[in-house]
């Protein structure tokens, strides 16, 4: 396969990736209407559920032994890797409670293009490039008009609360950059499904104890009905397990950086799922932002970080 095809392969693999991942706010709040299970114990079951598909999936595929391997040899990252998922989902949610989905999504899923390009141009010693400027520029004006662009969105929240959520959803910002850097390093020299395997594992433990809290909370720990029961799984095996593993294949050949943006595709999912589904109008400001974000996923620069560390000028 010539170096463009592989390229373009990364790219529709995260873009796939992401296209999982905008339907799990949907799938939440079925389960939650439909049995209560609350956001935070549904992280917890989701990555459960995938950590038991994708070590059922290395144990039939023979790949146990490579996952065994990576963490006698060098577990500080996937662990990191693995917590960093797990946090992200955390501070996103509590994030979303404090100022409602719409800012949320746009100042996490916002911010981490903007600071993995920085980190990227920090480590290069380079300045961005005008076609960098106008890719991100695009991405993030065509994320708030799809995020906007739809049905009003009540901000939530008081002004203390406000302050507290923005910040929550920075740390959410920063931290899921950070993580799908370091995913790609990891993804240069190990198997896509043992990093997946690794990381949801350690997500997993960090996420455990979600279950005795919901637990001493009075809260449902597990769904009340068959329907629930089998979105879960499909919560925790199609937007986790495949989905991270299409994530670190794709990282393979895109850098950390140019992840971030395609995975912008993520609400233009969600926004098409509500279309379909629950009857949501499409406004234009909704299709001009999902053409812009696309646009930008498309003007991606092909270049990729070199493994041994040294970026080459990819976004």
């Amino acid at each position: 396969m010539s170096p463009n095809l592989t390229r373009h392969l990364g790219l529709l693999q995260i873009s796939a990736a992401s296209v999982l991942w905008g339907t799990g706010g949907l799938v939440v709040t079925v389960i939650h209407d439909r049995s209560g299970l609350g956001a935070m114990t549904a992280s917890a079951w989701r990555m459960a559920l995938a950590t038991v598909a994708l070590v059922a999936f290395i144990a039939v595929t023979g790949r146990a032994g490579q996952a065994i391997t990576m963490m006698r040899s060098r577990p500080v990252v996937p662990i990191v890797v693995g917590c960093g998922t797990a946090l992200y989902q955390g501070l996103y949610f509590a994030s979303v409670l404090s100022i409602g989905v719409a800012v949320a999504t746009v100042v996490a899923l916002g911010l981490s293009p903007i600071l993995a390009s920085i980190w990227h141009h920090i480590q290069a010693r380079t300045a961005p490039s005008l076609r960098e400027i106008a890719v991100l520029a695009a991405a993030l004006v065509g994320l708030c008009l799809v995020t906007f662009g739809g049905a009003p969105h009540e901000r939530g929240g008081g002004a203390t609360n406000f302050t507290a959520g923005l910040l929550l959803a920075i740390a959410a910002g920063a931290t899921y950059a950070a993580t799908t850097i370091l995913g790609h390093r990891l993804a240069s020299r190990t198997d896509p499904v043992v990093i997946a395997t690794c990381t949801t594992t350690a997500g997993a433990v960090a996420l455990a104890p979600l279950f005795l809290v919901a637990a001493l909370n009075g809260e449902p720990v597990v769904p009340s009905d068959p329907t629930s029961l089998g979105l879960l799984v499909y919560l925790g095996v199609f937007t986790l397990a495949l989905s991270y593993g299409l994530l670190y294949a794709g990282l393979r050949t895109t850098s950390g950086a140019a992840a971030t943006v395609v995975t912008l595709v993520e609400p233009i999912s969600a926004a098409v799922l509500a279309a379909v589904l629950l009857g949501q109008q499409l406004t234009w400001m909704s299709v001009v932002g999902a053409i812009l974000i696309l646009g930008a996923v498309v003007g991606l620069p092909a270049g990729r970080d070199v493994p041994d560390g040294r970026p080459d000028p990819g976004v």
